[in-house]
């Protein structure tokens, strides 16, 4: 399955977010074999789900963070994926999404924002610029 959903995400990704090595880049990630514990304080995850790599949802909302890729990484943003619902993966179990679904979770661990419909960067830059830990993050780059 890992592998269909790199062929997908190849087929739709603009060739500018490809990384030098071939990858689609750092950015978005099979989520199948993460625990979002391994991003706690260091990264805020996006969690994509889908029932279907086909979804169209799926592919408008991967498009969209890939065209703000630098805006997302510039906030700590990984993007995890999940397409597959009968591989029934550690996210799948903690999260109990419905069909399509956005979810961001914070350095904190915490579920922040949950959308059954494809966001933009925008949005979800506005959201995550609202945290306490973000404003914080802000001041200590400005050598505030």
């Amino acid at each position: 399955m890992k592998a269909i959903l790199s062929v997908v995400l190849a087929g739709f990704i603009p060739l500018a977010s490809v990384a030098a090595d071939g990858s689609t880049s750092d950015l978005i990630q099979p989520g199948y074999d993460v625990e979002l514990e391994e991003f706690q304080w260091t990264h805020r995850p996006v969690v994509v789900f889908a029932d279907s790599p086909e979804d169209p949802r799926f592919h408008e909302q991967v498009e969209r963070l890939m065209q703000g890729a630098d805006a997302l990484r510039e906030r700590d943003v990984v993007v995890l994926t999940d397409t597959d619902p009968a591989a029934k993966s550690a996210l799948r179990k903690k999260l109990r999404p419905r069909g399509f679904m956005l979810v961001l979770v914070g350095k904190d661990g915490g579920v922040k924002l949950r959308k059954p419909h494809p966001w933009t960067v925008r949005e979800l830059s506005r959201t995550i610029d609202k945290f306490p830990e973000r404003l914080r993050e802000v001041e200590e780059r400005r050598g505030g």
